[in-house]
């Protein structure tokens, strides 16, 4: 084996958390492979010899190409983010099979805590993600960040706050969220109002993103409360029967898939017995870029 297989092999051994950690960044599967490429590039053309700690390096390179890519899609944005996004959902079957989607797999990665993420400034993402989720050090983040490492720890200190307030502390038992979400397509399915209701949180939040294309009942919505959310159910009734139950980041959730192909994907944050969010993607061309287990589809 030559010195580029080596390298490109010790490479390989790092790539499942350099993936995490730009999916955390960017929220996108498809961004986070083309980050994951650009640092394999930057490793390519830099002597490894010089380099003590690689997974230590190839961390701080990829917060810094996510940190870059951020930034230019900050640019490029003409109007604020829109509240219907719902970023790029982890599809996985319940048996917990597939080893590269595990390493995506985290305590604190629900959709909702990612929808926050969108919302902070590009520093304070990779502040809060590099050093909170992957325990990178203040001073190795704060020259990513151009910043003192007492500037960085605030930055990451302010994103945590932001996340702490926003995110709903869901209940980590699969058994019990199981419960919910078979009540909640019961209910769905034989079109019972009144137990829907009771399965949902009174301020449950339904986030539908369905791109910019799909218009009608289906298009883009956030619609907050029981009895609105209920309401949607009740419209949509008639795929529950075809909905799939499988893990969708770190909780239970649904697949919808007709014809071969994927319909929409639905996040479900349960609580106490309850719903309390519900993230939806449903853009057709997003969808087609996500990968279905195959004893899910």
């Amino acid at each position: 084996m030559n010195d580029s297989e080596l390298l490109a092999e010790r490479f390989e051994e790092h790539r499942g958390q350099l993936r995490a950690v730009a999916y955390r960044m960017l929220g996108s599967l498809a961004e986070a492979e083309d980050a994951v490429q650009e640092t394999w590039l930057k490793l390519s053309r830099t002597d490894a010899g010089d380099i003590r700690n690689l997974g230590g390096w190839l961390t701080t390179v990829v917060g810094r190409v996510c940190l870059d890519m951020l930034r230019s899609r900050t640019a490029r944005r003409e109007d604020p983010l829109d509240d219907t996004f719902v970023p790029d959902p982890v599809i996985r079957p319940l048996t917990r099979t597939d080893p590269e989607q595990e390493v995506l797999q985290a305590d604190s990665m629900g959709l909702a805590l990612m929808i926050v993420l969108e919302t902070l400034e590009p520093a304070e993402r990779l502040a809060f993600v590099l050093h909170d989720m992957f325990a990178v050090p203040f001073d190795d983040i704060a020259p990513i960040v151009d910043r003192s490492s007492a500037a960085t720890r605030q930055l990451a200190s302010r994103a945590r706050r932001r996340v702490q307030g926003a995110t709903p502390s869901a209940d980590p038992d699969l058994g019990r969220q199981r419960e919910v979400v078979d009540a909640f397509l019961a209910a769905s399915h034989a079109g019972d109002f009144e137990a829907l209701v009771a399965v949902l949180h009174p301020d449950v939040v339904l986030r539908v993103d369905s791109g910019v294309l799909v218009g009608g009942a289906a298009a883009s919505k956030v619609v907050r409360g029981a009895k609105g959310v209920a309401e949607q159910a009740m419209l949509f009734r008639r795929f529950a029967p075809s909905a799939r139950v499988a893990l969708v980041n770190d909780a239970l959730g649904f697949v919808h898939v007709a014809d071969g192909r994927l319909q929409s994907v639905m996040g479900v944050t349960v609580a106490d017995g309850r719903i309390v969010a519900m993230h939806i993607l449903a853009d057709p061309e997003r969808l087609a870029g996500l990968d279905l287990p195959d004893d899910i589809g």
